[in-house]
């Protein structure tokens, strides 16, 4: 007879997962030994659980299919909390399987023990734990649905170690997900007659659209009614950013011009976003007596802080599908209104190269990597303000994609590009990360190293928490206070990953960086970046 663990991952091995991430504990050790035994489920044994379970989230934005990982009790489920969180902030699915302590000791008190209902209540989008062992095929099959259920998000699932080891009578479940939900045709009709009639329409396009086939779907939509595209928050990959209808992205800092210009649109129709914070700049935008239109597939999200004149609990896709009928149309008008937001969006992407005393503005860096890169390159980015080049300043073309903390979580961009890298090893794979970055997960480019992957890491170096430091000098000028790092020598510390190294001081060495980008096999690239070219002009002045 198969123990839980066994049924659990038959479970998961039946929805296409092939890959899982942990650190292993002694409280899963079933579980361990169930995906030994499995032909088709591999391992990925990482050096951190927040490491593990950023590699998870990038798994899962590759494939659409749930990350899986696997951590221990307490300080491991603790440590892997990082990646809920990112999860929950970038719409990803993703199933956090922990390790519980024996089902005699629930709620005792005992070595390690957490009550994970109330630690990732408001985190997760679903909490379970097993306390005999034919409920696991259910909580698991429940897990999965949860996941991928309407807007994706991480669920959490505790498993009592001998609870895992015990034999299993139940059989496992088919797995059930509702398909997408269209808007209703009277819905569809008059959205379609808004899109007709309206001058200055921008399409906001979010997660709804991560879906394999969904950007392609996205822009034939938006052809089709001559819609400019903006995108939510660090979803750049999304829609081609050199096409004629790409207005850019509403993001961190946004020029004032491309802000006074959106706050004219006529009609916002958000597709597939939930509206958050830095994506309506500040909940400023879409501002009063604005039009909109918002179609998110948790109606939790609807109707928020944004009164919507028409509000639908639907799938982005779906949506655009349910108005293949409908004949497009735009006004004369919509030309030069679209022609005016790209004007404004390529204006801001200029990058003017210039010498500073203290290393290379990382901008530089960005523009080298956005004319290196492949078609089909996944780039990787860790938090701070070394990756704001690649937001605004570098285009992305599909099937290019940049796999990026929506949450800002820093760390991310190791493992997420170790994740890459083992999932597409035909495909050139670039993680950049910062010198505060490196050291919390950069270990993780082990893992990389141990499997043969040829992951290319470029790290900036420029001694400082700068975008802290950055709003420091605005709040405190002249009182810097925790923002400055004393690093290693990163050249040593990437040579001792056993990969080829190039170190770029200077704009004279970025030949270096170029050749080291284009040669075969794993490399990093240590660069020492410019904290002037990024700090207030006040500073770089001095």
């Amino acid at each position: 007879m198969p123990t839980a663990a066994e049924q659990l991952v038959t479970f998961l091995a039946a929805q296409g997962i092939d890959r899982a991430f942990c650190v292993p504990g002694e409280s899963y050790i079933a579980l361990l030994d169930a995906l030994h035994a499995h032909p088709s489920l591999d391992l990925v044994t990482c050096r951190s659980e927040g490491g593990a379970g950023f590699m998870a989230v990038a798994d899962a934005k590759l494939t659409g299919r749930p990350g899986v990982v696997l951590v221990s009790r307490g300080p491991g489920a603790c440590n892997a909390s990082i990646a809920v969180h990112t999860a929950e902030q970038d719409a990803v699915p993703l199933i956090l399987l922990i390790g519980q302590v024996e089902k005699r000791d629930l709620r005792r008190n005992a070595f390690q023990e957490i009550d994970y209902a109330t630690m990732f209540r408001g985190v997760a989008k679903w909490i379970g734990e097993a306390t005999d062992p034919d409920q696991v095929p259910e909580l698991i099959a429940r897990a999965h649905a949860m996941a991928m259920g309407g807007v994706p998000g991480p669920v959490v699932l505790s498993l009592p170690e001998d609870v895992l080891a015990m034999d299993c009578r139940a059989p496992v479940p088919p797995a059930t997900l509702p398909a997408p939900v269209p808007p209703a045709p009277a819905d569809a009709a008059r959205l379609a007659a808004m899109l007709r009639a309206a001058e200055r329409p921008i399409l906001l396009a979010g997660h709804g659209f991560e879906a394999e086939g969904a950007r392609a779907a996205l822009r034939a939509f938006a052809e089709a009614w001559q819609l400019p595209v903006a995108v939510s928050f660090r979803r750049q990959d999304l829609f081609d950013n050199t096409h004629p209808l790409y207005a850019g992205d509403l993001g961190l800092r946004n020029p004032d011009a491309q802000r006074a210009a959106f706050a004219e649109a006529d009609l916002v129709l958000a597709l597939g976003t939930r509206l958050t914070d830095i994506t309506t700049q500040g909940w400023t935008w879409p501002a009063a007596g604005q039009r909109l239109v918002h179609v998110c597939a948790d109606p939790r999200f609807l109707g928020w802080l944004f009164p919507a004149e028409l509000a639908l609990a639907a799938d982005a896709r779906a949506t655009i599908a349910a108005l293949a009928g409908e004949a497009p149309a735009a006004p004369a008008g919509r030309a030069a209104w679209t022609a005016r937001l790209r004007d404004i969006h390529v204006s801001d992407c200029q990058v003017v190269p210039r010498q500073w005393p203290d290393g290379v503005a990382f901008a530089e860096v960005a523009k080298l990597i956005e004319r290196l890169a492949p078609r089909d390159a996944i780039v990787t980015l860790d938090a701070g303000t070394f990756g704001a080049p690649f937001y605004r300043k570098t285009a992305w073309v599909p099937p290019q994609r940049l796999l990026v903390p929506v949450s800002g979580a820093m760390g991310f961009g190791v493992p997420a590009g170790v994740a890459a890298a083992l999932r597409c090893p035909d495909r050139t794979v670039i993680s950049l990360v910062g010198d505060g970055g490196a050291l919390m997960t950069g270990a993780e480019y082990a893992v990389a190293v141990a499997r043969g992957a040829a992951l290319k890491l470029v790290l900036s170096d420029n001694g400082s928490y700068a975008s802290i430091r950055i709003h420091q000098e605005k709040a405190h000028p002249g009182r810097v206070s925790g923002t400055t790092l004393v690093n290693p020598d990163f050249a040593q510390w990437c040579a001792a990953f056993r990969v080829p190294v190039t170190v770029v001081e200077s704009k004279a060495d970025l030949p270096a960086l170029e050749a080291a980008l284009r040669a075969p096999g794993a490399a990093a690239i240590v660069v020492r970046t410019s904290l002037e070219a990024v700090l207030p002009q006040r500073l770089a002045a001095e």
